[in-house]
């Protein structure tokens, strides 16, 4: 079970730390017969947060209960010589990018607008065989 002091502190962390793309644009894609390719609309969701801290992002991981933990090796030495220190990357793609900012947004500050962006994509759309309004869960969030 998920606290709201945890939800808050990774909605913190990601203002902080995390990025989210957001994009409709045209692709082009390879043709299943023959020759050449076609150009559809293709959209690519997805958020994460990097950082050097592995038990904060495997932690974060832990709480959302969605997406990848990946290690994020950097290549080459800084410029007083010495390593980089290792990077670990948390990232959720579409439903679960949705779902996660449903979770953040009471708390989100720099990164809201995109996460309203995500919010709004997926406005009335059908999830786990029920329709899911932001509305409604504003008010279930209010009732707790």
């Amino acid at each position: 079970m998920r606290s709201e002091a945890e939800i808050s502190y990774i909605a913190g962390l990601f203002d902080g730390e995390g990025s989210i793309y957001f994009a409709k644009r045209p692709e082009k894609k390879k043709k299943h017969k023959g020759k050449g390719h076609r150009i559809s609309i293709s959209q690519r969701i997805s958020m994460e947060i990097t950082m050097t801290d592995e038990s904060v992002v495997r932690w974060t991981h832990e709480v959302l209960g969605c997406g990848t933990v990946v290690r994020k090796p950097r290549k080459g030495l800084r410029k007083d010589g010495t390593k980089y220190l290792m990077q670990w990357k948390w990232r959720c793609t579409f439903r679960d990018a949705y779902y996660v900012c449903c979770l953040l947004w009471p708390y989100a500050h720099t990164k809201l607008p995109k996460i309203q962006q995500i919010i709004d994509h997926y406005q009335g759309t059908v999830m786990n065989n029920k329709i899911v309004h932001l509305d409604e869960y504003r008010e279930a969030m209010s009732l707790e």
